[in-house]
């Protein structure tokens, strides 16, 4: 696995543990992923969220309606930080609490659009960034196809909010039908062309979007309280920080050893090594080495 430290970015090949197990078992997925975050965990229900850019209000609510109420039930959340469906997507899934994840059609380092500026940032706190693109690579047209079947294959689900007729989203719904991934549509206005592409797909057997409870029922998954949410991720929380902090010892050691110990990625590494100086129990020495304060 290649790494790359001074923009807290990974390179993770296929065949590397690392790898998605999603995206393992399908063919054409990339030979590489580069992360800036986290991956979507395995072991967690994941729903990718799509739709328009140029979408209407009743669109744009409804995104981040079902994203929040998904992410309220420790789903995760996928799009691809475009604007419109997918920035209302990401934001819905914030205020849920669960991470979020986004498929982008640029290098990682790249925030596209501009104004998602603030977004880039709180995605990529919350859950990753993820692309297969290489760092500095420019977003260009003819890469948000292909990144499409990314999205798709992390996804248990996949959830299209409004598309038209010949909308760029129906695109990942056809890459999740060859996945055998399952397709809901969410019903709109008769009259809007918004709406015709969900209507096409909801006449073509795919799951109507009544609510995000009747998706979660037909899921099988019940929706956390925010106490059960609150105390998972303080248990998550506490068992990453006793791994780093288990992997120090009373002689410095740099990033890179405390990163190969735990298996964690350089950001969720850096943050849990913060969280220990903050707590007194880690010294920082220098640019990128680490010591124990303390002994448990």
């Amino acid at each position: 696995m290649e790494e790359i430290y001074y923009l807290d970015i990974e390179c993770i090949e296929r065949g590397s543990e690392k790898y998605p197990r999603r995206l393992r078992q399908l063919r054409g997925m990339p030979k590489k992923l580069y992360v800036r975050g986290e991956l979507p965990r395995d072991d967690r229900p994941t729903i990718a969220i799509v739709g328009a850019r140029a979408c209407s209000a009743y669109g744009r609510r409804q995104a981040f309606l079902y994203a929040q109420e998904m992410s309220r039930a420790g789903v995760q959340v996928i799009s691809g930080l475009a604007a419109g469906i997918d920035g209302r997507a990401h934001s819905g899934a914030l205020e849920g609490g669960t991470p979020t994840f986004a498929v982008l059609g640029s290098g990682v380092d790249i925030c596209y659009p501009k104004q998602h500026d603030s977004l880039y940032r709180q995605v990529w706190q919350s859950g990753g960034l993820i692309s297969e693109k290489k760092p500095g690579t420019m977003p260009l047209g003819c890469y948000f196809p292909a990144r499409n079947r990314i999205i798709s294959g992390l996804a248990d689900v996949v959830l299209v909010i409004e598309a038209r007729e010949k909308s760029g989203s129906l695109i990942t719904v056809d890459f999740a039908m060859e996945q055998g991934k399952s397709v809901y549509a969410l019903p709109g206005p008769v009259d809007s062309s918004l709406s015709r592409g969900c209507h096409q797909l909801l006449e073509q057997g795919a799951g109507v979007a009544g609510s995000p409870q009747k998706i979660l029922e037909e899921w099988g998954i019940q929706r956390e309280t925010r106490e059960d949410s609150a105390k998972k991720n303080s248990v998550r929380l506490a068992r990453d920080l006793n791994l780093v902090y288990s992997g120090l010892d009373l002689q410095p050691k740099n990033l890179h050893e405390i990163v190969e110990y735990t298996h964690f990625s350089v950001t969720k590494t850096i943050n849990c090594l913060t969280e220990l100086e903050l707590e007194g129990l880690v010294e920082r020495i220098g640019h990128n080495f680490f010591v124990k304060k303390t002994i448990l």
